[in-house]
């Protein structure tokens, strides 16, 4: 089917974002009256080109009031940018921490629902200035963001033209929108702030191996080699912006010269991300317990969790819950051979009851609760197994905010749902096309191969077109067909009700490699 369905009218577009790749400046592409044209990216990036598109089933309040309401008020509207992708100061807004902070009047020890010791993060965080724009493996002077809400689903993109990096994730919320609203407005700045973090510890580590320690560089779940990169070139192309200064620390540490390897460089990345999402759920169940007594909902608000970070040729990512990144390859180069079978390789897992292993894990975790998983869902409640937010399956606490049917009966040992994430890194091959990035509602309709599929021969068809667009508007076709309607009785009905049929749906779709493509995201609601 052709991609020229229009999603109409109670699904009319209402938010889109997007951008035009400008890789060869004697050569333009289609549809650029609609998509601003932004400076040509640097060529060590690995993708040409970001598609994106959300759609709304959920009628959601946009009603974040944790911290004072400046999550909601004042950090959204800073990343958020509904119509186009547009330039924004590395930090727009304050940092993270001054105003979680500010916003609760309390000092920064209490920013973590766990006391501080020497060892933990929330020590470190203290003890260390907040990050400037310039220093950090993401940031820069400037970058370019472009990001909606679509029901109760957040997407967010972020990109460095300078330094050839692509960051991406899709909050897929549940029970309301908050938890989504505050990941959208705190993740990524607490990423780069553990960057940095990382950064000053590896300064630290190259300051012992130019002593003659040694350092353990080994990450067994990554095929590539252990090649090694000099600190040096690796600061001041990764982790620092070209006019920003190095601090006394690294300094020191670029003039000892040491090698660092690869792998723990990888290591590294995937630690800080983690470390990242657990200083962020610690602040929001922390925030949560303020504001329970006026909200008692916010304990059973959660979000799924998918980041996809692209450097270099690294595809680095993080998920909790049920989205997927799926990675279309033609394999061991196939496509060199003249045999074009595009392969579908699911780069994340799924964390829901239905996996046998994640269901053996929860009932393992608690083997004197009988009533661990309850008609296919954690205690009777979640499908997911690991989620963020969704304080009353995590702490007794919490649970005891709740009233009547909605509280949990016998949390014998919570948290009954992690927060420890999956966490992966490819190495982006000439024989590596695009990936797929999608909320669970996605899958509800399509595989991974089918989705593969139809993107694969969209951009055969249309190499100036929208890809994510058009999956989304046959998902429509296909909700429709299965509720007997047509696609426009379908998007007729009101959000809320149109959930029955789908989910909340966000994809975006990332072409890799260097073949100049226009860049466009759209959010329907």
């Amino acid at each position: 089917m052709r991609g020229g369905i229009m999603i109409k009218p109670e699904g009319e577009l209402k938010v889109s974002f997007g951008y035009q790749c400008n890789s060869n400046r004697d050569s333009s592409c289609e549809d650029s009256d609609e998509y601003e044209t932004l400076p040509e990216l640097r060529r060590n990036s690995s993708f040409s080109c970001l598609s994106g598109a959300a759609l709304s089933a959920n009628a959601t309040l946009a009603n974040t009031n944790i911290c004072n309401g400046l999550i909601g008020a004042e950090i959204l509207p800073s990343w958020d940018s509904p119509n186009s992708f547009r330039r924004v100061p590395s930090s727009p807004t304050l940092s993270r921490l001054d105003i979680l902070s500010s916003s609760l009047q309390s000092s920064m020890s209490n920013l973590s629902c766990s006391p501080s010791t020497p060892d933990s993060d929330s020590y470190l965080l203290k003890s260390m200035s907040p990050p400037s724009r310039s220093e950090g493996f993401l940031n820069a002077m400037e970058v370019q963001v472009a990001g909606g809400a679509a029901g109760e689903d957040r997407v967010q993109a972020v990109c460095s033209e300078e330094n050839g990096w692509l960051f991406c994730a899709i909050y897929d919320g549940f029970n309301g929108r908050d938890a989504a609203d505050f990941l959208a407005g705190t993740l990524y700045e607490t990423i780069v702030f553990y960057f940095k973090l990382l950064d000053w510890e590896s300064s630290q580590e190259s300051i012992k191996a130019s002593s003659g320690l040694d350092l353990d560089g080994s990450l067994p779940y990554i095929e590539d080699d252990s090649n090694t990169i000099n600190e040096e070139r690796f600061l001041s192309q990764i982790y620092t912006d070209r006019d920003s200064s190095v601090d006394n620390v690294s300094k020191n540490a670029s003039c000892a010269k040491p090698k660092i390897s690869t792998d723990s460089f990888r290591h590294g990345v995937l630690d800080s991300l983690q470390r990242a999402l657990s200083q962020s759920e610690n602040d929001f169940l922390y925030m949560v317990e303020q504001e329970m007594e006026d909200r008692p909902d916010l304990v059973s608000v959660g979000s799924c969790v998918l980041v996809v970070l692209l450097h270099g040729k690294d595809l680095y990512t993080l998920n909790l819950g049920d989205s997927r990144a799926v990675l279309a390859t033609y394999g061991n180069g196939d496509f060199m051979n003249g045999s074009e079978r595009l392969e579908a390789i699911q780069l994340t897992d799924s964390h829901t009851v239905d996996d046998e292993g994640e269901r053996m894990r929860v009932l393992c975790d608690h083997p004197d609760d009988p009533m661990t998983i309850v008609a296919g869902r954690v205690k009777g409640k979640l499908k997911v197994t690991r989620a963020f937010g969704v304080g009353y399956l995590k702490k007794k606490k919490l649970n005891d905010a709740l009233m009547g049917i909605l509280q949990v009966r016998n949390l014998m040992s919570p948290p009954y749902v992690s927060t420890q994430p999956s966490l992966n890194v490819h190495r982006i091959s000439k024989s590596d096309c695009f990936v797929v990035v999608g909320s669970d509602g996605l899958f509800d309709f399509f595989t991974n191969d089918e989705a593969v599929k139809l993107v694969h021969s969209y951009i055969l068809s249309n190499p100036s077109g929208d890809p994510a667009k058009f999956l989304l508007e046959q998902l429509v076709v296909r909700a429709a067909n299965c509720a007997g309607f047509s696609m426009e009785e379908l998007m007729n009905i009101p959000a809320g009700r149109r959930r029955k049929y789908h989910d909340d749906v966000t994809v975006i779709v990332i072409i890799l490699g260097t073949n100049q493509r226009t860049t466009k995201a759209s959010t329907c609601v």
